[in-house]
């Protein structure tokens, strides 16, 4: 079996491509570059340039269609989130889920509706039906 090297963290302008990406599925350079249009003022070249990046990087697959490449995410929205709260736990929180949890709960008001959620899903967990 081939050594694949693990995905890098993306960065804060990757993953807007990325957020791109997951909503709008395989797309070319134009496809995304009209899409950060209404939230990111960016050039053309410059959205090329980020997914030529992030295709060395292995965040995106590249394949051509129609003469022009598509680009697509090689992981999904839910396998980066996971990826980067990894890193995140580990590099901010030295592995402490609950420090973590603290952290991301202590600063705002959480709404009745996302406490039950959090309570079900610590419940699947301990239970281990998740």
């Amino acid at each position: 079996m081939r050594n694949v090297p693990p995905v890098p963290d993306p960065t804060a302008a990757e993953l807007d491509v990325l957020r791109v990406l997951w909503r709008l599925g395989a797309s070319t350079v134009k496809e995304v570059f009209e899409a950060l249009q209404p939230t990111k003022r960016v050039g053309y070249t410059t959205v090329l340039k980020q997914l030529q990046v992030m295709h060395r990087k292995g965040l995106v697959r590249r394949s051509e269609r129609f003469r022009a490449h598509v680009y697509e995410p090689t992981e999904s929205q839910e396998q980066t989130r996971r990826h980067l709260t990894r890193s995140l736990l580990r590099q901010a929180f030295d592995g402490s889920t609950h420090s973590l949890l603290q952290s991301a709960l202590g600063g705002r008001r959480v709404s009745a509706r996302e406490l039950a959620e959090i309570r079900r899903l610590l419940d699947n967990l301990e239970g281990g039906t998740d």
